[in-house]
């Protein structure tokens, strides 16, 4: 069985006859354990976290938890296909006849859009509000989304009497279908309204304020409720969806709320140790000590100077990683005094090389044997 097959109840561990209560208990706890805020970056949460939330979305209404009893996964699918769960009145007209629906197909909600922001790590550290404008179709004003002109009606459609649906016969089958003349709403327009022309909605730009929380990172997805298209005639509007990318740092790259900068220096800073200065992305400076005798790709770690968690409490860390870096112009007197102290080396400065030249002298001793 596909992943998308399995049983909805199976999904939320819960039986068959069990309660609305019990089903929002299970599907809480599942969520808190699966959510993709809690398992960054972990693909197999973020499925399994879709899949629970699409059998409680059908398990908590009693209407669509009546289909998918009767028929199971298949109510929800057209053509082999998933079906939209906006064609759920048709679904539940074919089960149930014409007592949830009416007979009429009612006006869908307007379309979700849309709008990718880029920030800077400083405006994702600190948090920002900020203004954007979306071309976005808006409620009609004239007519109140309604389609109809000012001072005119709608009217019982005459050709599917109301019901938004025609019945045509095919061999054994009878068909069903939206009405071709009212487009399945039951009624149409004595007059259309002049400044949307009938679609109850025009396109216009919208200025809206974003409240960007501190913590976001790359993909953090923000809503704005019934910020979307507006719906056909006076349907509730869809939302808007502001996808946040942060743009690259010149000094820090983030791994979630670690702060990670690569800071090269000067083999004698390795050698004797040393302190330097990083400003935070808070603009705060940060002292990093550099022990003697450190290593190139040591990391050094400050606790609580990196980015702030999501929605919570504290911060993350910055580390620093540490890189020597070789000279590679030398004047006469320095290139001396490196002479000097390679005359003065016992091998006890650097154990870790003079023990990998003490095996090759084995290797090369044995060869000869």
């Amino acid at each position: 069985m596909a992943a998308t097959e399995i049983d909805y109840y199976e999904l939320l561990g819960v039986e068959r006859g069990a309660d609305g209560a019990t089903i929002k208990s299970a599907y809480r706890k599942l969520a808190m354990q699966y959510h993709p805020d809690r398992n960054p970056g972990d693909k197999e949460s973020e499925a399994r976290f879709k899949s629970i939330s699409a059998a409680y979305d059908c398990l908590k209404d009693p209407q669509k938890r009546a289909a998918y009893d009767r028929y199971g996964h298949a109510a929800f699918q057209q053509g082999g296909g998933p079906a939209d769960f906006g064609d759920i009145g048709d679904i539940f007209e074919t089960i149930f006849g014409n007592a949830f629906t009416g007979g009429r197909t009612n006006a869908r909600r307007g379309a979700d859009l849309r709008y990718d922001l880029e920030i800077s790590l400083e405006d994702a550290f600190h948090g920002k509000k900020t203004e954007i404008e979306v071309e976005v179709s808006a409620s009609c004003e004239p007519c109140g989304g309604s389609g109809a002109e000012p001072g005119t009606s709608r009217r019982t459609c005459n050709l599917c009497r109301g019901h938004g649906k025609v019945r045509a016969q095919q061999g054994f089958f009878v068909i069903e279908k939206a009405c071709p003349n009212c487009h399945g709403r039951g009624e149409v327009l004595e007059k259309p309204c002049g400044g949307c022309r009938g679609e109850g909605r025009v396109d216009k730009p919208q200025q809206l304020e974003i409240d960007i929380p501190p913590g976001v990172d790359n993909g953090t997805r923000i809503r704005l409720a019934g910020k979307g298209e507006a719906g056909p005639f006076g349907a509730p509007p869809g939302d808007l969806y502001i996808f946040l990318h942060v743009a690259p740092h010149r000094l820090f790259q983030r791994e979630g709320t670690t702060l990670v900068t690569r800071c090269p220096i000067s083999f004698t800073t390795a050698a004797l140790g040393g302190a330097m200065e990083i400003p935070g992305v808070d603009s705060e400076r940060i002292t990093i000590d550099i022990p003697s005798g450190i290593q190139s790709g040591k990391q050094l770690r400050r606790r609580g100077a990196g980015m702030p968690v999501l929605q919570g409490r504290g911060r993350g860390d910055m580390v620093v990683e540490i890189h020597v870096e070789t000279p590679t112009k030398l004047s006469g007197r320095q290139k001396e005094l490196l002479r000097e102290f390679q005359e003065t080396e016992t091998g006890e400065e650097c154990p870790e090389s003079a023990g990998f030249f003490a095996k090759l002298k084995g290797f090369w001793h044995d060869l000869k044997d």
